[in-house]
């Protein structure tokens, strides 16, 4: 698996997962998914992911989009 699905895939997760705790525990959880969705728009302009560049240091292969 590459850069790319990984933090993909891990969004999508940590997004899913805050939109279900804000339904079942507290609202607040929505600022979690505040901040991927910041994080995600940032990385778009930048090309800095920090989950991507963890990644990288530990061996996972590169995508297209992470380099």
């Amino acid at each position: 698996m590459s850069i790319d699905k990984i933090v993909f895939a891990f969004a999508g997760v940590v997004i899913i997962a805050s939109l279900a705790l804000s339904q079942l525990h507290s609202i607040n959880w929505l600022w979690l998914t505040a901040f991927v969705g910041a994080n995600m728009l940032q990385a778009a302009f930048t090309g800095f992911c920090p989950l991507a560049f963890i990644l990288k240091k530990t061996g996972v292969k590169p995508g297209q989009a992470f380099n």
